[in-house]
């Protein structure tokens, strides 16, 4: 589609329930339903008084307090998704047997996170809206911390963040996460969305950081002396001091979601991704992205061609351990059927795959764990 001025719009599937024909930025409130579970990791305050945490932030940081989408849980399709509860047992005298919870936090946990948007955006700001990609590695993230203590306390980095939805909820759990995108627009809006969410997070000012990162550039950006960010000026608030890019090297946790569709962007984003894995503690990088496919005339078929160019960057996990000599990407898909779907009222198709890759550097015959 094209806006007034014939400049080239596209559109996100997550948003096709906004009202249309509305500019401005939007807020969708995402709802999220945890199972009960005894690895929660680091619940928010009062997490363990409350059986449902709320956000109520309304619309009051968009231009227009009506422009707002709901994504909200509905309990009638939780079923498959959610674990169920034990059955009922009586003892020998027909009395019921309760079952005791062992932990306060040991609680089916609810939130709601207000994200802000754009409805359309221009190819160079897609960053602007939220995408599919993202929601599935938002679920992800909610069931690795739900069921394991792997992200607990982790120091990562979010490449390409858009409105940073996916790095707004590892923020729960992790000692620090860095957003990264580029374009004052977007870094804005993504700054915007962690500080409304902080609130029902329960945050400290300096667990989430946005920050600028431009993939054509070379890694270590250059770091500025000032340490106050709050007296920068808005095009350079989201510099990088020294001091975070040595713990950007210490990060064990790279995410990145629907950063996949052109050929040039996919070049740069793995020679970035290998400079900063290559560098400090070994660090693991989630990828989730969506296949887009186009019409090519030398194959004269509907191909995925920047999936296939993707797929050129790694090899599969279990054929890559033979050549330890060679230093480079290591790749395994995860089952998204392992995954469930803790965020509502978005649909995963098919095309949209999560892959865990490491970077294998020269010389060693096993992969790290």
């Amino acid at each position: 589609m094209a806006n007034q001025e014939g400049e080239e719009q596209v559109m996100s599937e997550v948003h096709l329930g906004c009202p249309p024909h509305v500019s401005g930025p939007y807020i969708s409130h995402f709802a999220v339903s945890l199972p009960p579970t005894r690895h929660a990791g680091r619940l928010p305050k009062g997490a363990a008084s409350r059986e449902t945490l709320r956000l109520d932030n309304g619309c009051d940081y968009a231009q227009n307090g009506e422009n707002c989408c709901s994504f909200e849980h509905n309990d009638s399709q939780s079923s498959a998704h959610i674990p169920q509860q034990e059955h009922l047992s009586l003892d020998k005298d027909g009395d019921l047997v309760l079952t005791r919870r062992e932990n306060p936090n040991n609680r089916c946990l609810s939130f709601g996170l207000s994200i802000q948007h754009s409805i359309t955006s221009s190819l160079l700001e897609v960053g602007l809206q939220v995408w599919k990609a993202a929601l599935v590695l938002t679920d992800f993230v909610l069931h690795k911390s739900s069921t394991s203590s792997y992200f607990n306390d982790v120091v990562a980095v979010e490449l390409g963040a858009g409105t940073g939805l996916v790095g707004i909820v590892l923020s729960r759990i992790a000692k620090k996460v860095f957003i990264t995108d580029k374009g004052v627009h977007i870094l804005n809006n993504c700054d915007a969305n962690t500080h409304v969410n902080w609130s029902m997070l329960k945050c400290k000012d300096n667990t989430v950081c946005v920050r600028e990162l431009d993939w054509m550039d070379s890694w270590p950006p250059n770091a500025t002396t000032d340490s106050s960010p709050r007296s920068r000026s808005p095009n350079k608030r989201y510099l990088w001091s020294s001091e975070e890019i040595e713990e950007v090297e210490s990060a064990t946790v790279l995410l990145a979601a629907d950063v996949i569709y052109s050929d040039e962007l996919t070049d740069s984003f793995f020679s970035m991704v290998e400079k900063i894995m290559a560098r400090g503690s070994h660090k693991t990088l989630y990828l989730a992205l969506e296949k887009r496919y186009n019409f090519s005339l030398d194959e004269l078929n509907v191909v995925a061609n920047g999936y296939s160019h993707f797929r050129t960057y790694f090899k599969s996990e279990e054929y890559g351990e033979g050549d330890g000599l060679q230093p480079g990407f290591v790749g395994k898909q995860i089952d998204l059927a392992e995954i469930p779907q803790y965020i509502r009222e978005y649909d995963r198709g098919k095309d949209v795959e999560l892959w865990k890759i490491t970077y294998r550097q020269g010389g060693l015959g096993v992969l790290p764990q």
